[in-house]
C-alpha cells in the first residue's frame, strides 16, 4: 500500500511586506484527522502564512496542494467554500445580529425561487441542527452580543462546520476563555479530529500544543526551524527553538527596591453591582498584582480609577493629589497610564502608522509655542528612543501601518505610546495576552525597569504564574471586593484560589 497523502501540504511559501521578506520558503504538511500545532514568537510568521491558506493574502512564491490538487485563494470566500475555515483571534461575527444571522450571513436562504423573502424557519432549524453539533445550548435568535467570548468561539466554530469546513485554523483561540470553557473547546476539537477533520492549531500555550496536536511546526523570523511529530518535542526545546536562546528563567530577577512611600492610595471605593469598598495602596517602586476569576470586578476597578467608569463613593490620589470625579484626559495629565486588555479596540489606531500611534498621548509636550507646530525632530528622536526601550521591531518603519504588526509588537507600541508620556502609575490589564514567551520576558523586564525607576505598577493578569513571578504583592478580587493581600514571602497558589473563591458563597 502507498503512502496516505496529507490533506493539505505546501512547499516553498514565501511572501513580503513593504520589500521585506517575511516568509521565506515555508514547508508544512496536515493530515486528515490529526491536528498541526504551529508556534513561533510574535512577528515569526505565523499569521501571515494561516492568511494564505485562508485566502486573506496571497503568496509571492510556492505552491500548495488540496486533497493533492493545486490550491491558490484569490479571496476568503473562495477558501471558505473549498473547505477551509478560520476562526480569528478576533472573532468575526456581527454582535447586533442574532446567532443564526451570523450563521447565515453569506447565504440566506429563500422560501423558494419565486419568492425573495428568507426562509426563517429553515434558518433557526438549520442553526439548532449546528449548535447541537458544537453543544452550545442557545436560541438561534439570541443576539451574538449577549454570548460570552467561549459561547462566540463555539458560534464560529458552528459556522465553518455548516460550510462543511474539512480544514479549521484555530488562532490563539484559549487568551479570552475561562478554564472551564477551554476545556469545553478541547473536547470539541478532539471529537473534529475523529470526524476526519484537519486542524492546524496556532497558540503561545505550548502546554495546550503539546495536549492536542500530532505534529509541531515551528517558525522563527519567517523560517522554519523544525517540524514532525509532537512526541519528539518538549517544553524547553520548543522554547528553545522559537527564540533560538535557551531561556532558564521565564521572569526576569527584580533589580527594583520598593520604598515604603504611598504613590497611589484608592480609599473606600465603591460603584453598586461593580466594586464595594476597595482600599489599598501602591508604593514607590512596587508592582503590585491584581488577580482573580473573570467576573470578579478586576477590569472594571481599572476602568473606574482611570476615569472611564464612574463610581458613586471613594477617593483616589496619586502623590498627593485627588482623582475623584476627573477624566481619563485629566487623569493623564496627572501621570496615569492605561494598558487596556483589548489593544486592538481600546489601544490602538490600526488603521495609523507606528509613528502616529506611539505619539498619540504626549504629542502635546512636542508643540512649538505660541502656535502649536509640532517639533517633528525632536519628536522624531524620542519616538526613535522609546521604540528601543519597548525592543520593537527594528525592521518596522514608523509609516507602517500597525495593522500589519504582529499581536506582539502591536502590545509594544501600546506600551511605547504611554512610556513616551512618562506616567508616574502605569495600570497594564492583561499585558501579555497572546503574547510569545521571548515577548513576555522583555515586557517582564520593561516592567521591572520602570519600578527600578521609581515607576508604580498596577498589573491584572488571569496568569497566576505570571503575577506570582513579576510582583511585590498581589492583591485577590472576588465579585468586587478584594478579599485577600498577599506579600512576596507568603505567594501560595492555593492561598491566591482560595482568596478568588471566596467570595462565590457571599449573597
Amino acid at each position: 500500500m502507498g503512502e496516505t497523502l496529507p490533506l493539505l501540504s505546501a512547499t516553498g511559501i514565501r511572501k513580503s511586506f513593504f520589500g521585506v521578506e517575511v516568509l521565506k520558503g515555508i514547508d508544512y504538511a496536515v493530515n486528515a484527522g490529526s491536528a498541526l500545532g504551529l508556534v513561533g514568537e510574535n512577528g515569526a510568521g505565523k499569521s501571515t502564512l494561516m492568511n494564505i491558506l485562508g485566502g486573506g493574502l496571497q503568496s509571492n512564491q510556492g505552491t500548495m496542494l488540496l486533497n493533492g490538487e493545486p490550491f491558490c485563494p484569490q479571496g476568503p470566500l473562495e477558501a471558505e467554500q473549498a473547505g477551509i475555515g478560520f476562526i480569528h483571534q478576533e472573532l468575526n461575527l456581527f454582535p447586533n445580529l442574532t446567532i443564526a444571522e451570523n450563521l447565515f450571513i453569506n447565504d440566506f436562504p429563500r422560501l423558494n425561487r419565486f419568492i425573495p423573502l428568507i426562509n426563517k424557519r429553515r434558518i433557526v432549524l438549520e442553526t439548532q441542527k449546528a449548535l447541537a453539533e458544537v453543544g452550545l445550548d442557545r436560541d438561534p435568535t439570541t443576539l451574538v452580543e449577549r454570548l460570552s467570548p467561549g459561547e462566540r468561539q463555539l458560534v464560529e466554530i458552528a459556522k465553518a462546520l455548516r460550510q462543511k469546513a474539512r480544514i479549521l485554523i484555530f488562532d490563539e483561540p484559549t487568551t479570552s476563555l475561562a478554564e472551564r470553557e477551554i476545556q469545553r473547546l478541547f473536547e470539541i476539537i478532539h471529537r473534529l479530529k475523529q470526524q476526519g477533520i484537519a486542524l492546524i492549531y496556532i497558540s503561545h500555550n505550548l502546554a495546550h500544543i503539546q495536549e492536542l496536536c500530532e505534529d509541531v511546526l515551528v517558525l522563527r523570523d519567517g523560517e522554519r526551524v523544525a517540524g514532525g511529530p509532537m512526541k519528539q518535542f518538549d517544553i524547553d526545546r520548543l522554547v528553545t527553538l522559537m527564540v533560538g536562546r535557551s531561556i532558564e528563567n521565564l521572569f526576569p530577577q527584580p533589580t527594583r527596591t520598593p520604598t515604603q512611600t504611598a504613590a497611589f492610595v484608592v480609599k473606600n471605593l465603591s460603584e453598586p453591582n461593580i466594586v464595594k469598598g476597595i482600599s489599598f495602596e501602591v508604593r514607590r517602586g512596587e508592582v503590585v498584582g491584581i488577580s482573580g476569576l473573570m467576573g470578579s470586578g478586576r477590569s472594571e476597578l481599572m476602568r473606574i480609577l482611570f476615569g472611564l467608569d464612574p463610581c458613586s463613593e471613594g477617593e483616589i490620589w496619586l502623590h498627593g493629589h485627588l482623582l475623584s470625579g476627573r477624566t481619563p484626559r485629566e487623569r493623564v495629565h496627572a501621570g496615569m497610564a492605561f494598558l487596556t486588555e483589548d489593544r486592538r479596540i481600546e489601544g490602538l489606531t490600526l488603521e495609523g502608522s507606528i509613528g502616529d500611534n506611539i505619539a498619540l498621548v504626549s504629542l502635546s509636550k512636542f508643540t512649538r509655542k505660541p502656535l502649536g507646530l509640532i517639533d517633528r525632530k525632536r519628536l522624531n528622536t524620542a519616538v526613535k528612543d522609546i521604540r528601543q526601550r519597548t525592543q520593537l521591531s527594528a525592521q518596522a518603519s514608523d509609516q507602517q501601518a500597525v495593522k500589519t504588526l504582529s499581536g506582539g509588537n502591536q502590545q509594544k507600541v501600546v506600551l511605547a505610546k504611554w512610556l513616551l508620556n512618562e506616567p508616574e502609575l502605569l495600570i497594564l490589564d492583561e499585558p501579555t495576552r497572546g503574547i510569545d514567551v521571548g515577548a513576555k520576558y522583555e515586557i517582564y523586564t520593561l516592567i521591572d525597569q520602570l519600578a527600578a525607576r521609581g515607576k508604580s505598577v498596577l498589573v491584572v493578569s488571569s496568569e497566576m504564574e505570571e503575577l506570582i513571578g513579576i510582583c511585590d504583592r498581589i492583591l485577590v478580587m472576588s465579585r468586587g471586593e478584594i478579599t485577600d493581600t498577599i506579600e512576596t514571602h507568603e505567594f501560595d497558589r492555593e492561598r491566591i484560589l482560595k482568596a478568588a473563591l471566596q467570595g462565590e458563597s457571599l449573597s
